[in-house]
């Protein structure tokens, strides 16, 4: 009898033994799940930073409220710029073919928003065919109830000094051609050259950068 008894109890401790391994194992596997969850979190958020908010890695030149990656469009892109073009959307051909310049803010330095009102002015760029086109900040046009999303080199009227202007903004402004940008949101203006002249390609810093002023204050 007494050897059932302690029969038992050996039987019940290594239940309870195998329950407190069993119980730390999925305890263990859990563990590993939540780091591994953890570090694709930290892997994916650090590229985002970096892609979004590292200028400092990308290769670029400033010219008035205008920015160019000098990388973009070369066979000398990097991984960096390649995935930056990809996530702000660009389609970015050969430097010979296409420039880009992007402004998300204006000349005097203050980040453009979409229910601000906006002059932009300056001379036709050093290039066959150019357009300058209003996006918001997740680089979508705007919902233009006009149809009117960007200016260029055939629908840009010049004044008695060879130069264009046009407006951006919730108000239309008599006089002008007018890119509505509804809502209260970041607002991107990107300058498109097509076919630029050689010089340019070769020094996008000789840019006449068209000037982006507000005006009228932000409804």
């Amino acid at each position: 009898m007494a050897a059932l008894v302690k029969s038992q109890q050996v039987r019940c401790k290594v239940l309870k033994m195998q329950r407190k391994h069993t119980v730390s194992r999925w305890q263990r596997i859990g563990i590993a799940f939540v780091l591994y969850g953890f570090a694709v979190l930290l892997g994916l958020g650090s590229a985002w930073w970096v892609l979004k908010k590292a200028p400092w890695m990308v290769q670029s030149v400033q010219v008035g409220a205008w920015k160019t990656n000098l990388l973009a469009g070369s066979p000398d892109a990097d991984i960096y710029t390649r995935a930056t073009i990809a996530l702000n959307a660009l389609l970015a051909l050969g430097r010979d073919e296409t420039m880009y310049f992007v402004a998300v803010q204006d000349d005097d330095g203050r980040p453009l928003r979409s229910h601000c009102s906006y002059r932009v002015e300056g001379a036709p760029p050093k290039a066959k065919w150019w357009s300058i086109t209003a996006y918001a900040d997740d680089m979508f046009l705007f919902d233009a109830p006009n149809k009117q999303y960007s200016l260029n080199g055939t629908t840009a009227r010049l004044d008695a000094n060879g130069r264009f202007a046009f407006t951006t903004g919730v108000q239309k402004q008599a006089g002008t051609h007018w890119l509505p940008t509804p809502g209260n949101r970041g607002l991107v203006l990107t300058l498109r050259l097509y076919n630029p002249e050689p010089d340019l390609q070769a020094a996008p810093a000789s840019l006449n950068p068209p000037t982006i002023h507000v005006f009228g204050g932000c409804a």
